[in-house]
């Protein structure tokens, strides 16, 4: 029961688009669209398969400081795994040895490796609210999201707002182009976008990058 309500809560993101961003969050200055890129949340075992769910977040051109930025996204600043996978796994380690979360998760039904399960353990991100499933422990972002399926019903769409919301975001752990976190997983940035935010000037039309 409790593979299927992780599954559900998180097959419920695949596709959401993330379009929200106020200011840019270094300087406050105003915003233009500048594109979509298309982002890996997580990725889940269905009928012994692995599939893959993605995210679509809107990036921000700032007309002061000339920065890219993204809108709030249900991702921890310096990962690339979705804050609720994250936070299963953050979870789990506080009662088993790191090196065994990933089997956990994998029975139920989360991709994940161990070199990453270890990282994430040795790191510091915010409290993450818990509640009782079963006897398990289980992060309020899954069971939230989980809420959010019953009550959309089959069929329907669930906005990023929602997910942001059921996942404690926006906050200021949205994060931005520059990672907030030192070592590995604190230097995931794509080198295309690295590249991109040394030579954009002016913005273009808004895209979806495949």
């Amino acid at each position: 029961m409790l593979a299927t309500i992780v599954s559900a809560s998180l097959s419920a993101v695949d596709g959401v688009l993330f379009t929200g961003c106020a200011a840019c969050p270094k300087c406050g200055g105003s915003l233009r669209g500048y594109d979509t890129k298309k982002k890996r949340f997580a990725v889940v075992i269905e009928r012994d398969m692995q599939r893959s769910l993605y995210v679509y977040v809107k990036r921000f051109y700032c007309y002061s400081c000339h920065q890219l930025c993204y809108a709030h996204e249900p991702f921890y600043p310096g990962t690339r795994i979705g804050s609720p996978v994250v936070d299963m796994g953050i979870t789990i380690s506080a009662t088993i040895p790191p090196n065994r979360v990933a089997t956990y998760l994998a029975a139920l039904g989360i991709v994940i490796d161990r070199t990453t399960c270890r990282l994430y353990a040795k790191r510091t991100f915010p409290a993450i609210p818990t509640t009782d499933v079963f006897g398990i422990r289980i992060p309020m972002s899954v069971f939230n999201l989980f809420n959010l399926v019953t009550q959309a019903g089959e069929g329907s769409r669930i906005e990023g707002a929602e997910v942001l919301a059921a996942c404690g975001f926006p906050s200021t752990y949205r994060a931005p182009l520059h990672p907030l976190f030192p070592g590995k997983e604190g230097n995931e940035r794509d080198e295309q976008e690295q590249k991109e935010e040394l030579q954009v000037r002016e913005p273009h039309n808004d895209g979806k990058e495949e």
